[in-house]
């Protein structure tokens, strides 16, 4: 089976015993959750003196994998994002980014993935509460390709860094070729209309509305965000100067995540419209992705309604 028939955890799994295989420092930690995280059986079959269980203590996580990191080793903890952010986040902020440790951690089933779990454990604001801390790179990769370069890039570069990971299979955007640089975003398509911006998860959605609108006659700049953090700017402006008009699409609340980092941008070097879909402010609930999609307003159809009204503002 090929990595695009994969689902991206399998890709995890497997990438991460890669990136052993080529450094034994590179150590897997789960806080009990490995079979969710695509990690057991892979990693801790096949590299058990690697794979670290702590239970189910995130907190002691963090602080186990900042003190591997002050040994040298490259340690990935991986847990829902909801337990590998916001319930660990004084851990990260002391022991891994005030302490500047070498710390990869791992949020898989981001915003409204997490669907069947409710509102306790679907996390709306870890981009943006990662985003705001200090020395963290934050990362969101949106196939099994830039998921391995993204990792493979995490694994030989000495950084805090937090990465969104997608459980299930993905549509393929790039290909074996793709190389990550957080510094850079990637143009998915051109054009001169409207520019829309996406991270992981709605980078896919994001591709169909351009599709649709291109049959309208309607072309849209896509660019999507491998890193919230660091933001690449240059791209971001250079669009919107072309196409005065601007729509971010997250999986995430609008405040403070891709939306907030692209209106922090536009609205201090090049103030145009900006219309930023996604979560509002509120808690998620038991529900399907369609569903979630379709109450909160940022499936394709919303996409291609938000391109056409901002258009016609201009």
């Amino acid at each position: 089976m090929s990595y695009q028939d994969m689902e991206m955890r399998a890709v995890y799994g497997l990438t991460l015993c890669e990136l052993i295989e080529q450094n034994k420092n590179v150590l897997c930690l789960e806080a009990d959750l490995s079979k969710a995280s695509g990690t057991n059986p892979t990693v801790c079959t096949a590299h058990p003196e690697n794979f670290i269980n702590v239970g189910v203590a995130e907190a002691n996580m963090i602080g186990v994998a900042a003190g591997l990191a002050r040994e040298g080793k490259i340690p990935f903890c991986a847990s829902f994002t909801c337990f590998a952010s916001r319930r660990v986040y004084d851990q990260i902020t002391i022991s891994v980014a005030y302490a500047n440790t070498n710390v990869k951690i791992v949020g898989t089933a981001p915003g409204i993935t997490q669907g069947p779990n409710g509102g306790t454990h679907m996390d709306f604001l870890d981009l943006a509460i990662m985003r705001a801390m200090p020395n963290m790179h934050v990362y969101s990769p949106c196939d099994v390709f830039e998921l391995r370069a993204m990792m493979k890039y995490m694994a030989t570069h000495y950084q805090p860094t937090y990465m969104q990971l997608l459980r299930a299979k993905m549509p393929v955007v790039f290909n074996e070729s793709f190389e990550f640089n957080p510094e850079k975003a990637t143009i998915v398509s051109g054009g001169n209309d409207v520019t829309i911006v996406t991270t992981g998860y709605t980078t896919h959605l994001a591709v169909k509305a351009v599709e649709q609108l291109q049959k309208e006659g309607i072309k849209a700049e896509h660019i999507h965000y491998s890193s919230i953090k660091p933001f690449d700017i240059s791209t971001l402006l250079s669009s919107a100067q072309k196409t005065g008009a601007v729509v971010t699409v997250e999986n995430q609340s609008v405040i403070g995540g891709l939306g907030g980092a692209v209106c922090e941008v536009l609205s201090e070097h090049y103030p145009v419209k900006v219309k930023r879909l996604g979560v509002p402010d509120a808690f998620g609930e038991v529900a399907t992705e369609d569903y979630l999609l379709n109450k909160h307003g940022f499936n394709v159809e919303h996409i291609i309604e938000a391109c056409k009204n901002i258009i016609s503002s201009k």
